[in-house]
């Protein structure tokens, strides 16, 4: 390998693989994959939409799954940390810090700008991970493996498996179709959240959106063990969501708060223009006014950030009140041997 200016030539092939303004494109070449997602197939329109290039602090959901990474990883200070699926890449930024060298890997490019600064950020397909055996000590992997088909699901794991280290360990979140025995306490807030839009209050198009690509091929726990065990990871401790509060915050108060913050006549907000191929709706205006204003607010770590803590620690209490009740959503580390 030849390293330049221009990214990183490889001699043997005649390859060059080039940095774009923060990362580096090391997406295989002459591979055609039979899935493609929809975060690849639809970056440019819902780059419009998503409002991902400025990062909040880690609070409310986003924070429980980060906090819960955390713990459960248990991240060195001389660890080499990849970020498989990253996304916008805000759980590496958010624990760069914590470790020796933190990787983002993504097919889709929609980095956060902190990322692209903070983060060593590679275009790369999960299924051919360009990166060496056993040269991983620790992954991650957030919001994931529901979007994708089972094949995929196990390439995916194939490959992170090959990576890491013997001894290494890997942290999903992600979630199946399993019920809660809980289900009851969480379909009263949703149905309280259902009365406000039917009301006009706010609407849920932005998250639908983003979950229409949801395909939970691992359906069960049963599932998850089994596509864990293929790809020869041991598991090494779970704790499931089950999400009494959270369903509360997510669907009923966090909501409420966009609906007032996001008002068109709290003064002017930047937001996404709308594009023939897909127009951004007035509730996802509103949804993206209200969380641009929120990050100004945040950013001075005042009265409203540590309000908005103490609502993450409420949703927390679902990990460590009812953590070892089975339900749908999950936290798993497994284990290379």
């Amino acid at each position: 390998m030849i390293v330049t200016a221009a990214g990183v030539h490889c001699a043997s092939c005649s390859t060059d693989y080039p940095v774009h303004g923060g990362y580096i494109d090391l997406m295989p070449r002459a591979v055609e994959f039979g899935y493609v997602s929809k975060y690849v197939a639809e970056e440019a329109e819902l780059s419009e939409e998503l409002d991902y290039r400025e990062l909040a602090p880690p609070l409310l959901a986003a924070g429980v799954r980060n906090r819960a990474l955390v713990r459960m990883l248990d991240l060195k200070r001389n660890d080499v940390v990849l970020d498989n699926g990253c996304g916008t890449a805000k759980h590496a930024v958010w624990n760069a810090d914590r470790v020796g060298l933190m990787i983002g890997s993504d097919p889709a490019t929609m980095f956060a700008d902190a990322a692209l600064e903070e983060v060593a950020l590679a275009k790369a397909d999960s299924r051919r991970l360009p990166f060496a055996d056993n040269s991983i000590d620790k992954a991650f992997s957030i919001d994931v493996l529901e979007h994708f088909p089972r094949d995929v699901i196990d390439d995916y794991l194939a490959e992170t498996a090959r990576t890491l280290r013997p001894g290494g360990r890997f942290f999903a979140f992600s979630n199946t179709s399993d019920p809660s025995s809980l289900q009851f306490l969480t379909d009263a807030s949703r149905k309280l959240g259902r009365a406000f839009v039917r009301a006009g209050v706010y609407d849920f198009e932005r998250q639908a959106r983003r979950k229409s690509d949801h395909i939970k091929a691992l359906r069960t726990w049963d599932d998850v063990l089994d596509a864990m065990q293929q790809a020869g990871l041991r598991p090494v401790k779970i704790v499931f969501w089950n999400s009494v509060f959270t369903s509360f915050v997510e669907h009923v108060l966090m909501k409420l708060g966009e609906a007032v913050l996001g008002s068109a006549r709290r003064g002017k907000a930047k937001a996404p223009s709308a594009t023939p191929a897909a127009a951004v709706s007035e509730g996802t205006h509103r949804e993206i006014r209200a969380r641009q204003r929120m990050r100004a607010r945040l950013d001075r770590r005042g009265p409203t950030y540590y309000a908005l803590m103490a609502v993450t620690l409420m949703m927390e209490l679902d990990l460590w009140l009812f953590g070892s009740l089975k339900s749908g959503s999950y936290f798993i580390v497994v284990e290379k041997p």
